[in-house]
């Protein structure tokens, strides 16, 4: 069976790119995979890869479709960790990356501008809501959350940051420093300042005491949270946290990383809830799957960082990448002439419905929720989640679990998925969840 999507997918030429439902043709992982696995253990860091039950290799992509090195055909229901929004090899992003590559590969960013990073920078100028209209570029999300808590001690003259319970930001030292997983903290707790404390997700009055003491440079919270379980704010919540902020002289940021750029169907997720931060990260969808990366920030308080003197204090080799930012561009454009903010919020609606009712009363579900293509299914315990994304996983269809105890499944789609291949993946998921 294929499923065609007429519309998001389309090449250039105006052949569509045909999105297509499993096939295994080998038990997984296949002897492909089996031994590039022997291979991977010979020549990677062994905490990198989990190598514990074989994964199969990936190939090619194309769509929401990938392969492996069996010849696998799977549906990847997850982007590539949300990052694949228009989907792999996309036609387009494809070309545009062979035409810059033969062009400009690479420049110097803060040194000799390109005119594809000016061209980028006005274009998030331009759809970024409210004031947030200055931006630092860079290669990943962690990188971007670097920059926003470099930025909020700069504009503050302080050290100290309030993150929440359950929150991922990225593991560099800056971004693991307001990170509250143990598991991704405990090995490097001596090299971390202490000036980060942790307050429960969702509610806004622990703060009080904490913002009293005037030391606080900045809020950093993510709108949902992605990594820690597609948990979504309670009512009023992300509003209290731009009054506390503002009545204590604290910034707020907003890391977007994973629910910005198009995901909730807003560019950015908080518009969704009608606050603005006074700085934001970008990363993942922004690319397409290219590692590009910002920080956007109110111009007052981008202001702070000063004038270059020659030399900048926070740059990186890659800062502003022609070929990331001409991705970027496509990206945007795609999004824009295809509808796919407006879809994303429909597609997710529907899609939000059906795993509630198919799931209502099932046993060991405990929640189900979203916002736009961002869906989670929060079930009792982290086995069955696991038991779950692993028989999906040997049927074709990719899907991970996620939250700190690893109990939540998440599904984070191309953009441009063809409904009816989304609505397949989530029948596949409702029988899993609910089967003995």
């Amino acid at each position: 069976m294929h499923v065609r999507c007429a519309r998001h997918a389309r090449s250039c030429t105006g052949v569509p790119v045909k999105q297509t439902l499993p096939a295994i043709r080998e038990p997984i992982p296949g002897p492909n995979s089996r031994a590039l696995t022997e291979r991977l253990r010979m020549a990677e860091c062994p905490e990198v890869t989990d190598l514990r039950d074989p994964p199969p290799f990936w190939e090619r992509g194309l769509g929401s479709n990938v392969f492996d090195a069996d010849g696998n055909r799977y549906v990847d229901l997850v982007s590539s960790f949300g990052a694949a929004c228009l989907g792999h090899a996309h036609p387009e992003l494809a070309e545009v990356s062979a035409e810059q590559s033969g062009t400009l590969l690479h420049g110097m960013g803060d040194v000799f501008p390109t005119q594809r990073k000016l061209e980028l920078l006005e274009a998030l100028q331009a759809r970024l809501p409210g004031d947030l209209g200055q931006v630092i570029l860079s290669s990943s999300g962690s990188d971007a959350v670097e920059s926003a808590l470099k930025t909020a001690m700069c504009a503050t003259g302080r050290g100290a940051f309030i993150a929440f319970e359950g929150a991922y930001h990225g593991l560099g030292f800056g971004a693991l420093s307001v990170t509250h997983r143990r598991h991704f903290r405990e090995p490097f707790q001596a090299r971390l300042a202490g000036a980060t404390h942790f307050v429960p997700y969702g509610d806004s009055s622990a703060l009080e005491g904490l913002l009293a003491a005037g030391d606080i440079a900045a809020i950093v919270v993510e709108p949902i949270q992605g990594r820690g379980g597609l948990r979504t704010p309670p009512s009023g919540f992300l509003n209290a946290l731009r009054e506390a902020a503002d009545a204590h002289g604290s910034l707020l940021i907003f890391d977007e990383v994973f629910t910005g750029w198009g995901r909730s169907g807003r560019w950015l997720c908080c518009e969704r809830y009608g606050v603005l931060p006074d700085l934001v990260a970008i990363g993942k969808a922004l690319g397409g799957g290219y590692p590009i990366s910002a920080c956007a920030g109110r111009h007052e308080v981008m202001q702070a960082w000063g004038e270059s003197q020659g030399e900048a204090i926070h740059t990186s080799t890659h800062l502003g990448n022609p070929l990331g930012c001409a991705l970027a561009l496509k990206v945007i454009e795609i999004i824009e002439r295809d509808g796919l903010l407006a879809r994303n919020w429909e597609l997710g609606r529907e899609s939000l419905e059906r795993l509630r009712s198919g799931l209502a009363g099932v046993a060991g579900v405990r929640d189900v929720r979203g916002c736009g293509l961002m869906l989670g299914v929060e079930l009792s315990s982290a086995q069955h989640a696991y038991d779950a994304t692993r028989r999906a996983l040997e049927r074709g269809w990719i899907w991970l679990p996620s939250g700190e105890h690893g109990n939540v499944i998440y599904l984070c789609p191309a953009y441009n998925i063809e409904s009816e291949l989304l609505q397949a993946g989530i029948e596949m998921l409702i029988d899993l969840v609910a089967a003995p």
